[in-house]
């Protein structure tokens, strides 16, 4: 009988999925969300480019068009059963930057980014989630295996595209080094 385990910690990476009109280099509203995070997560590690976020529609009707995203992650590594908290306290800043009719104008995503796997946290349920409590759903949306990560038959689009995937191969990366750095001070 194998006895239950803690996993190792895993590092917290979020989507902000954002509108931005095409003459800004940046987003005011994204520096605010990201300052935020900063304040309740601690160091950001990386940063994505500001990318268009065009691989689907199903925002649009609520936060505009013209929607972009960005990446990040944080160096401070967290357990992997506080994914729920982190999505509904995300839900939370959603609802905060929501504008005079009620409609979101920010989408943000969290995620445990681990050695083995992508796991990002929802508030709906598929076939394929598992449920954590209090309306929070996870899925393994990518695996890595042989220096790669490897799509699902349910990953999104966006995170199936090679674009997505270098980012996520960046931030695994980072939290490789800063394992191995632990490992050796031991």
């Amino acid at each position: 009988m194998a006895e239950p385990k803690t996993p190792p910690p895993a590092k917290l990476i979020v989507s902000i999925i954002f509108p931005m009109n095409p003459d800004e280099k940046e987003s005011n509203l994204l520096e605010s969300v990201v300052c935020i995070l900063r304040e309740k997560f601690g160091e950001i590690d990386f940063r994505s480019e500001i990318m268009p976020f065009n691989y689907t529609k199903y925002y649009e009707k609520e936060m505009g068009e013209n929607l972009h995203r960005q990446f990040i992650s944080f160096s401070k590594l967290v357990q992997r059963d506080e994914l729920r908290d982190i999505k509904l306290w995300t839900n939370d800043i959603e609802n905060k930057f929501k504008d005079e009719n009620g409609r979101r104008r920010v989408n943000i995503d969290p995620g445990l980014l681990g050695l083995e796997n992508l796991v990002l946290a929802s508030c709906k349920n598929f076939g394929q989630r598992i449920y954590l409590g209090k309306g929070v759903f996870a899925e393994v949306t990518l695996i890595y295996r042989k220096k790669s990560f490897i799509s699902l038959p349910w990953t999104f689009p966006d995170y199936n595209s090679l674009q997505v995937k270098e980012i996520l191969m960046k931030m695994r990366n980072i939290l490789y080094s800063s394992v191995k750095n632990c490992q050796k001070r031991r």
